[in-house]
């Protein structure tokens, strides 16, 4: 948290009256002698003597000293509140500027319990403990104000902390795929025939099937059509008797006559009776065979259309004048349309290229991209990096220079990601010394205080 603002004002104004009043307290009490000109502190501030020789001991000095274990435990209690954040007790902004500032005021506060001295090795490790404590502290607070700054200069963009190890697992996975897209695909394994399978038969044939026959009526195409039409016809048995003879005359006579042999055949032909159902279905099902069956009802759709067709007679509608004819709409300019660019032939692969890309990949890139601490590379090192990416580009073709400048945006993620977890790690690096050596102290400062109240 940053304390360069307007809020943290009303707490140093009150640390620095606080120092001052228990500063007072101490000299009034203990040396009066060194006590401002002009100031007295009242009597019932003033402590009567004790038989300690200490002032941890005295009234006035385990005031202070209960003050400052008040302070410890209200700092403690801070992490419990950031685990609850639905607790009405106050915001966590403010209960962590009064985190601050509270044990900031325990400093003079511990001071003056001592008596500015160390006293027995419990006292000793005690104010060692809290010296450990209070400079991790100040220094995570200075961190606070640094690596904002720090991360703004130098990282682009910053990327969640608990999504760095997943986008470093497709960068990887990302330069797999290019150096498998460069690498021969390997030739198909012939299928081996199954051996359950029934081996094909030469018997079996695929023959052209014959040509369409048209049925009497309908056009029925089918051989079921074809076969019901020969079988319950008369007219097409009649037909073919009669057309037998015109057709021997055409084989024997000379060109010219075989038209009038075909028109003798046609005008001999009797003509075709009426039927009422004309289906060869019909037909067929007929007794005799190719009589006509009379039909009941004529199913809907079979109904004959009148000619001409006839208009119920209605009263005469008078007729509306006609509306004039609206104008023809003006034909648009049409605009030529731009002739398309001819696209491009898409040039031709180069395997030497492809085989130094692969190589390159294989041998740095990848390493690279998968090790845990990519501080232990050399292409860590940004001007490094650009001059091995200038070299590589050389040495390929031209069409393969943006798979190069791909290839190095990749690994530039990757270093920005390296420096966002570094600084990640000194940012909150030291809460594994403050944390622990805080409760450790609050622990011995409980034990300290019930030896001093109940043993001495």
């Amino acid at each position: 948290m940053r304390i360069n603002n307007w809020k943290h004002f009303p707490w140093f104004v009150f640390v620095c009256l606080a120092t001052i009043a228990a500063a007072l307290l101490y000299l009034g009490n203990f040396h009066p002698d060194r006590m401002p000109a002009g100031i007295h502190l009242p009597p019932s501030l003033i402590q009567t003597p004790t038989e300690h020789h200490t002032v941890g001991g005295t009234p006035l000095g385990l005031a202070f000293g209960a003050i400052s274990l008040g302070i410890f435990v209200f700092a403690a209690l801070l992490s419990l509140r950031k685990k609850i954040p639905l607790w009405r007790v106050g915001t966590v902004q403010r209960w962590l500027r009064a985190h601050i500032w509270l044990t900031f005021l325990t400093i003079p506060l511990i001071i003056l319990h001592s008596g500015f001295r160390l006293g027995g090795p419990m006292t000793t490790l005690l104010m060692a403990l809290y010296a450990v404590v209070m400079v991790s502290g100040i220094y995570g607070l200075m961190l606070q104000h640094l690596m904002p700054r720090l991360m703004k200069n130098r990282l682009p963009a910053e990327t969640v902390f608990e999504q760095i190890p997943h986008i470093r697992s497709q960068l990887c996975v990302a330069a797999e795929k290019m150096r498998d897209s460069f690498k021969p695909a390997p030739p198909a394994a012939p299928k081996k025939p199954d051996a359950g399978a029934p081996a094909p038969s030469p018997a079996k044939a695929v023959t052209a099937g014959s040509a369409v026959m048209a049925s009497t009526k309908g056009e029925l195409s089918t051989p079921v059509a074809r076969a019901k039409s020969a079988t319950g016809s008369d007219v097409i048995a009649e037909s073919a008797a009669t057309a037998e003879p015109a057709a021997k005359t055409a084989e024997t006579s000379p060109g010219p006559a075989i038209a009038s042999a075909a028109n003798a055949a046609a005008s001999a032909a009797p003509a075709k009776p009426a039927e009422t159902i004309g289906t060869p279905t019909a037909r067929v099902q007929s007794e005799p065979p190719g009589a006509a069956v009379p039909r009941a009802s004529i199913p809907a759709g079979d109904e004959p259309a009148p000619n001409p067709p006839s208009v119920p007679a209605t009263a005469p509608v008078p007729e509306k004048p006609a509306a004039p004819p609206a104008p023809p709409p003006k034909p648009a300019a049409a605009k030529p349309a731009a002739p398309k660019p001819p696209a491009k032939p898409a040039p031709p692969p180069d395997p030497a290229s492809e085989e130094a890309l692969v190589e390159f990949i294989d041998r740095q890139i990848l390493p690279y991209l998968r090790a845990g601490r990519g501080e232990r590379f050399r292409l860590c090192n940004a001007r490094f990096s650009d001059d091995t990416f200038r070299f590589v580009k050389l040495r390929v073709a031209e069409n393969y220079r943006s798979r190069v400048e791909e290839i190095q945006a990749w690994c530039d993620e990757r270093r920005m990601l390296d420096l966002q977890t570094r600084l990640h790690h000194w940012l909150h690096g030291w809460l594994f010394i403050h944390v622990p050596f805080s409760f450790l102290l609050l622990m011995l400062t409980i034990w300290h205080a019930y030896v001093t109240l109940f043993y001495y």
